[in-house]
């Protein structure tokens, strides 16, 4: 692993001479950002030795270099997953590129269903904490000590300093966000009624198929991260809704701007 990301890392510098401060990860639906980006260079995928391709819709696929406002930013076009059939290294990869590239901080959107009464479709959602219920652990095998430690603290997986500095652009745009504990499952399966009633049963208030294995692999390596979600569709003990991916996709551009702004801002004004 660490010789591939080293591969990668000098390859990607040799064509873009870019060191930046933040990686952004790019969710379904939420790949217009790079819009907010004054672009510099861009890396498709499968130009870059080591790297996975994305295989799902709203998923671009492309390194986006280039800087908002006087900071520096890398952002992926299209996450891994690992229902693709990617195994969590792969999956996490990109993380650990993006942290020898330069990053300090991370930023992590994705789409999700909610399961909070107080949540409606198109909420957006602070993520604060999450619980793991991938079927396979991104640092399980032997640990690479030059990555980071064998046991992970994850007392504040998602930084407190950087949520609170978003509610505060948030109030100022009079844009509605919640908090919420964040549960990953493995996917593609759209939840049934049953595992929503899990889902909040554990004390979850969403559920999505990403985020978590590259949060545990950002803190890893002691990177400051950062977790927003868009509620794209609802269920509760009684009710689920019949959903898709188009509607997914749908309900998430619906918010886009606001979620735009909120990142943008954040990259801006956090230091």
């Amino acid at each position: 692993m660490w010789e591939q990301v080293q591969e990668t890392v000098e390859f990607i510098k040799a064509k873009t001479n870019f060191t930046p401060e933040y990686g952004v990860i790019l969710g379904s639906g939420l790949g217009s950002f790079t819009d907010d980006i004054v672009i510099e260079h861009t890396l498709p995928y499968d130009s870059i030795p080591n790297f996975p391709v994305s295989t799902v819709q709203g998923h671009k696929g492309a390194l986006v270099f280039g800087t908002i406002g006087t900071k520096k930013v890398v952002a992926m076009q299209g996450r891994f997953h690992f229902y693709e059939g990617y195994d969590m290294k792969q999956v996490t990869f990109p993380v650990r590129v993006m942290k020898y590239l330069g990053i300090s901080k991370l930023i992590v959107s994705n789409a999700s269903g909610g399961v909070n009464p107080n949540y409606e479709v198109g909420s957006i959602v602070l993520i604060h904490d999450h619980i793991n219920m991938m079927p396979e652990h991104p640092l399980r095998g032997r640990n690479d000590e030059r990555f980071g430690p064998r046991f992970v603290n994850m007392s504040e997986p998602y930084s407190r300093a950087m949520i609170a500095q978003t509610k505060k652009i948030a109030s100022e745009h009079q844009i509605e966000v919640h908090d919420g504990v964040y549960m990953g499952l493995q996917g593609p399966t759209f939840e049934t009624l049953s595992e929503y009633r899990m889902v909040k049963n554990i004390g979850a208030d969403c559920v999505g198929m990403s985020t978590v294995p590259e949060v545990i692999v950002a803190r890893h390596m002691n990177l400051e991260t950062f977790g927003l979600s868009v509620i794209t569709d609802m269920g509760d003990e009684d009710n689920i809704e019949e959903v898709n991916h188009a509607e997914v996709l749908k309900a998430a551009e619906k918010v886009e701007p606001q979620v735009r702004l909120l990142i943008k801002e954040l990259i801006k004004q956090y230091e």
